[in-house]
């Protein structure tokens, strides 16, 4: 009976063995089918995979990814090529819609945004993973990468779980892939998605998301996947040391063939200056009366001191006029409340009645109890109706002739309390124009308390409501490129 019962029992698992094999060839044969399915087009569906009329074609796909992945093109599933399958990798196809590399973004500089965090990472690590994956690509290219907190960025970068949203792949939990883009484009163009179900790292066991990051952003520039096995663009993910540079050669390459080389280097152009108000060699560009307030303009930035407040400001003209440029060569408040704004604008000139050959003004002031403007152009100076709004006749007259003493040149000019105040280097004269002689000769940053005490002749004091800075309505015109600025002030009362 003994016997007779061992004899089924080895009848029994002798019969499973089969079985088993062939469930466990099944098993390999549909991972392969989705693998091929996924990666490399086979387009065959279920259990067509085993009918011989496809065989031909599994075998070609077999050997297509076995020569593009690096291993012996046997067209079987022989340990290495199963091996290879079970890797981890990106979820970009290898062949097919890709093709090698695609059209690049029509611009170089990109914007991005991180829409969500791993929790496996502290916020700082991932930023800075992200960060670093993109500059792998900019330090090759002429590309420049800008992180935005908010709104659609060119490249929406965020970690997701299996069927995610309305994008078409979808990832498959831990290990398989880990990560996928897309080229560059409207929509999901650019977008690059991490498969939150993998341990990301910056060190240590798990993935390093710098390095998956970097390979994908390859994706969201218009990069596919690469045979070169020592390529960041090779589709399995490989454990390099993150500290050193990942781009090879066939990586450059293939970036710099989309969108070129950076930038040659040139002399290190020289970091903008900010002017100092007490430096006893200060000039300025332009300088101009602003209802209560005088506006001293130079390079990026300009000063504002108020009439009836010690306080000096000074600060970037763009933060006070976003489209105001800097380096401007003259401004003006004329008779209707409107700063009037000359820079690089010959076309515009001429429409004041300049002729053809004057090209930039120097410096302009309006004398408010005649409502004239005077334009300096180099050594000449012209005279403006601003009520007829046309040129003066007898004009344009030497400025020597018409305002003695003040020198060949104005750099700036503005009136106040009846005084006109030239400018011409670091000097600057207080000039009565009834009397037209100079009454007093100063340093231009005398109105910055910088040594020279003001006097009753250039004091701020009024007796009018006090102006509300943060109260400022900014309404421009941008007439035939001139400038004009139509300022509505909201004062405290």
């Amino acid at each position: 009976m003994k016997r007779l019962l061992l004899f089924l029992v080895f009848i029994t698992f002798s019969s499973a063995f089969p079985t088993d094999r062939k469930m466990e060839n099944e098993e390999t044969m549909q991972l392969a089918q989705a693998y091929l399915n996924q990666f490399y087009s086979l387009e065959i569906e279920g259990s067509q995979l085993v009918q011989s009329k496809n065989r031909s074609l599994i075998d070609g796909k077999i050997r297509e990814m076995q020569a593009f992945l690096g291993l012996a093109v046997t067209g079987k599933l022989d340990s290495s090529t199963l091996e290879v399958i079970k890797t981890p990798r990106c979820g970009v196809p290898d062949v097919g819609q890709y093709g090698y590399t695609l059209p690049g973004w029509k611009k170089h500089n990109l914007t991005y945004r991180i829409v969500n965090y791993t929790p496996d990472l502290a916020r700082a690590d991932v930023e800075e993973a992200i960060r670093k994956g993109l500059d792998v690509w900019s330090k090759v290219t002429p590309l420049t990468f800008t992180k935005i907190p908010k709104g659609t960025a060119d490249i929406m970068i965020a970690f997701r779980t299996r069927v995610h949203g309305r994008c078409p792949r979808y990832f498959d939990g831990p290990l398989g892939v880990l990560g996928h883009a897309f080229p560059p484009g409207l929509g999901l163009g650019g977008d690059t998605h991490f498969d939150e179900d993998e341990n990301w790292t910056k060190d240590g066991p798990g993935f390093n998301l710098f390095l998956v990051a970097a390979h994908e952003f390859g994706h969201s520039l218009g990069l596919s996947h690469s045979n070169d096995q020592t390529a960041l663009m090779f589709p399995n993910y490989v454990s390099l040391d993150p500290s050193k540079y990942p781009l090879s050669q066939d990586d450059i390459s293939g970036i710099q063939s989309i969108y070129g080389g950076p930038p040659k280097a040139t002399a290190k152009p020289q970091e903008p200056t900010v002017p100092h108000a007490c430096d006893p060699d200060l000039t300025f560009d332009a300088v101009t009366t602003f209802r209560r307030e005088v506006m001293f303009f130079k390079g990026r930035h300009v000063w504002r001191i108020y009439y009836d407040i010690t306080d000096i400001e000074f600060e970037l003209i763009s933060s006070f006029w976003p489209s105001l440029p800097a380096d401007i060569q003259a401004a003006y408040e004329n008779p209707k409340d409107k700063i009037l704004v000359f820079k690089d604008y010959p076309k515009s000139i001429h429409t004041l009645g300049f002729p053809r050959h004057v090209k930039k003004i120097d410096a302009a002031v309006c004398d408010h109890s005649t409502k004239k403007t005077y334009f300096f152009v180099d050594i000449w100076c012209w005279r403006y109706d601003e009520v007829s709004q046309t040129m003066d006749r007898g004009y344009p007259q030497r400025l020597v002739t018409y305002f003695p003493r003040i020198g060949l040149r104005v750099d700036a000019a503005f009136q106040h309390k009846g005084f006109f105040y030239f400018f011409r280097r670091a000097k600057q004269f207080e000039y009565d124009p009834k009397a037209k002689t100079i009454t007093r000769m100063m340093k231009t940053n005398t109105w910055f308390r910088c040594g020279e005490p003001f006097n009753s002749s250039s004091d701020f004091s009024t007796s009018e409501g006090k102006v509300h800075s943060g109260g400022v309505e900014l309404v421009y015109y941008k007439n035939l490129n001139l400038l004009i600025f139509s300022i509505v002030y909201v004062l405290k009362k």
